[in-house]
């Protein structure tokens, strides 16, 4: 069976590339055709409009759009949870450098501390009669306007009137910080390298230091597809999965970085990608080099559709007023992330417990099984 499926250009659609380029599908009688797309409302858009059969999705966009927020009601199927992790926070140089004097001597790497720092600046310039600090991220829905609206929440910083937060898509935000319209922005791999290359910027944060296992993208499909073509449904996930694996193992990055790169996937050094990969990234343009194994987690323990993540997912919906809390959109969000067809294809359970899931550096222990109590003490 032929099936379409649109990623943007972001180390984290290396399973799918893999899939298609290393010929996982192919073996699984797929004939799988991937189409780069620029934005995520172009994915959302020509998945839910049956352009495209699956996608390289923003896993908190796949919920929103299972329950029908700022678009029409269209349940989707997570077949795979394609990667954690893989997120940075970055700032221009001249704001990166205000935040350091900010911090006043205490080790900005800290996020309780960066934190601190930022909420002081924002003072700072309302006081001068300066302009909002503008942070780009990929999507309302997205993993980096929550990562970065916990970080500042933390702080007591509120996101929606002490800074402007604005949707860009990843590609265009080295361009965005190089004429002036942010002084920061948090997206995937590998464009937080991309910017420091050129000198425009530096990474702050890591988005595993605000969380430690962040939900990223996922692959998801109609939930009417599964239900007409079920065995192509499992003939793509075996073929997901095994390319899961494969990304997985150490002596495949270097290739796999190769098939990243080319012109007709994200069309970037190899280099990037590969330091992207092995969690081995330049945060300035001295060339300072910070090492994290779980920077980006492409493992087969992570890939199986984790509900809890996408209960934590809802409830920072919830929490940040663009969804309400009740038990059909509970159920909406379970039946998105339902492990099933992951499970059927793999014939045997390969989740690996983590604590609560989620890891966030500062707030109580995320419990899905109580949102209400998680929101009253996180302070929605």
């Amino acid at each position: 069976m032929r099936i379409r499926a649109g990623f943007i250009p972001l180390v984290d659609a290396a399973v799918l590339v893999a899939a298609a380029d290393q010929g996982f599908a192919a073996a699984e009688g797929i004939e799988l055709e991937l189409v780069r797309e620029v934005s995520w409302s172009n994915v959302r858009d020509k998945l839910t409009l049956g352009h495209f059969e699956a996608a390289h999705i923003l896993a908190p966009l796949a919920i929103a759009i299972s329950l029908g927020l700022d678009y029409a009601r269209v349940p989707l199927s997570t077949l795979v949870s394609l990667n954690q992790n893989g997120s940075s926070f970055l700032l221009g140089n001249e704001t990166f450098r205000a935040l350091e004097e900010e911090a006043r001597g205490e080790p900005i790497g800290d996020p309780h501390v960066s934190g601190a720092a930022l909420k002081r600046l924002v003072a700072a310039r309302a006081a001068r009669g300066e302009g909002q600090l503008v942070f780009a991220m990929t999507f309302p829905f997205s993993p980096h306007n929550y990562l970065l609206r916990y970080w500042m929440g933390a702080a007591g910083i509120d996101p929606d009137r002490d800074v402007r937060l604005i949707v860009m898509p990843p590609p265009y935000m080295v361009d965005a910080l190089l004429s002036g319209h942010v002084h920061g922005f948090c997206v995937g791999a590998p464009w937080p390298s991309v910017a420091v290359e050129v000198g425009m910027g530096r990474i702050l944060h890591f988005g595993s230091d605000i969380v430690a296992n962040s939900p990223e993208k996922v692959l998801a499909t109609r939930a009417s597809f599964v239900a007409e073509h079920r065995e192509a449904a499992l003939a793509l996930t075996r073929a997901l999965i095994r390319a899961t694996a494969w990304c997985g193992a150490p002596e495949n990055r270097l290739a796999l970085a190769h098939l990243l790169a080319a012109p007709e996937r994200l069309n970037v050094g190899a280099d990037l990608v590969l330091r992207s990969l092995e969690g081995r990234l330049r945060i300035d343009l001295q060339g300072t080099v910070r090492e994290y194994s779980r920077y980006m987690v492409l493992e087969s323990a992570a890939a199986r559709p984790d509900v809890r993540q996408a209960l934590w997912l809802y409830a920072q919906m919830v929490r940040w007023g663009q969804a309400k809390l009740d038990e059909a959109g509970r159920i909406a969000v379970e039946r998105c992330y339902s492990p099933e067809i992951h499970d059927l294809a793999l014939e045997s359970m390969s989740g690996v417990e983590r604590g609560d899931g989620i890891g966030a550096f500062a707030g109580p222990v995320f419990d899905p099984h109580d949102l209400s109590t998680y929101l009253a003490e996180i302070g929605s």
